[in-house]
């Protein structure tokens, strides 16, 4: 964690003791992670540092990760509340960014984050970091999540036997953050990431009643459509991929709502012979694509190359823009198979 340096712990320090209204901001579709970080971050300077802060967003988390957002701090959401998620953003002194590598992946956030006179930290794990665009970065790629990255930000912050201001509230969102980003200790996972799951634990966050959130409170409408998709859905490729298109007419059919479709596109990796898997999801004028692979296939160059996207070397996304990379949303299976066979031959 080279990002992690004394020096960059005391700038942290005097940024947020010279600030008076911080905004922290997290990417569109916000996934567990990107809660769980932002959460924790807010918390952290509205309970223990004493900040005026608010959360902001360009659409409002799945309903499914409602639980991680604290009663106490503010939350504002573009596509609910435009005016009052820019206006917070034009106050704002200090802005962090969590869980994304650019401004470019909060989307209808974008300009007004770039715009901003504010001193900027960015707070990631993704590759590829835009450091001109902040005062301030601690970028760790090789770690499982952001959530992960803040709490050892955090634990430096403080001193050795505690973390400054890690509350069992602060803990809780950070380990529900990593937790969901490693699909539950699947992917991504270090010895750092062991150490801080121990060590909230013993602090007394409840892993069990926050995994029962997380993966037992779900719809039956889930568990009928997940059954759908890997039964009709499916596609294995004898290159050793598979692939899923979730369609708009499946979702409907089925009232699948966003993040209802967390973890599908693992399941056909439990396949032996299968080392890629891609789940296309329909999103209005494109398709959201999630790619996961085991060690030994990148589904990061897949995502880069095809997908306008990346990430991580064996969990990323992407999208497929309907007009530009196919004609119509009928034409994706056979853009996907196409590609899946190319990438994998």
């Amino acid at each position: 964690m080279d990002s992690i340096k004394e020096e960059n712990i005391r700038q942290l320090k005097q940024l947020i003791a010279d600030s008076c209204k911080i905004v922290v901001a997290g990417h569109t579709h916000p996934d567990g992670d990107a809660l769980g970080a932002t959460a924790a971050m807010a918390l952290y300077l509205q309970d223990y540092a004493g900040k005026d802060v608010c959360c902001v967003f360009s659409d409002s988390p799945a309903a499914n990760l409602g639980f991680i957002l604290p009663e106490s701090v503010r939350y504002h959401f573009h596509d609910t509340a435009p005016e009052d998620t820019i206006s917070a953003i034009n106050k704002a002194d200090l802005i962090f960014l969590l869980d994304c590598n650019h401004f470019s992946r909060t989307e209808a956030l974008e300009a007004h984050l770039a715009a901003s006179k504010a001193r900027k930290v960015l707070i990631d794990h993704h590759l590829n970091p835009d450091t001109e665009s902040f005062d301030l970065v601690f970028s760790t790629p090789e770690i499982s999540s952001a959530s992960e990255l803040l709490y050892w930000v955090m634990r430096v912050m403080g001193d050795s036997s505690a973390s400054l201001g890690m509350t069992i509230e602060v803990g809780t969102a950070l380990l529900t953050g990593m937790t969901t980003d490693t699909n539950n200790f699947a992917n991504s996972v270090f010895p750092s990431t062991f150490r801080m799951a121990s060590e909230l634990i013993a602090s007394g966050v409840d892993r069990d009643a926050l995994l029962q959130k997380i993966y037992n409170s779900y719809r039956e409408n889930r568990v009928r459509a997940m059954g759908y998709m890997q039964s009709e859905g499916l596609t294995i490729l004898p290159e050793g991929a598979a692939y899923m298109v979730l369609t708009k007419e499946i979702q409907e059919r089925f009232d699948i709502q966003d993040g209802e479709t967390e973890g599908l596109v693992n399941v056909p990796l439990t396949i032996g012979k299968v080392r890629l898997s891609v789940l296309a999801k329909e999103d209005g004028d494109h398709f959201r694509i999630s790619v996961r692979s085991k060690k030994g296939t990148s589904a990061q160059q897949l995502a880069q190359r095809f997908f306008h996207g990346g990430g991580h070397e064996n969990a990323s996304g992407g999208k497929v823009l309907i007009g530009a990379d196919v004609p119509a949303p009928e034409a994706v299976p056979a853009y996907i198979e196409t590609i899946l066979k190319n990438f994998m031959g």
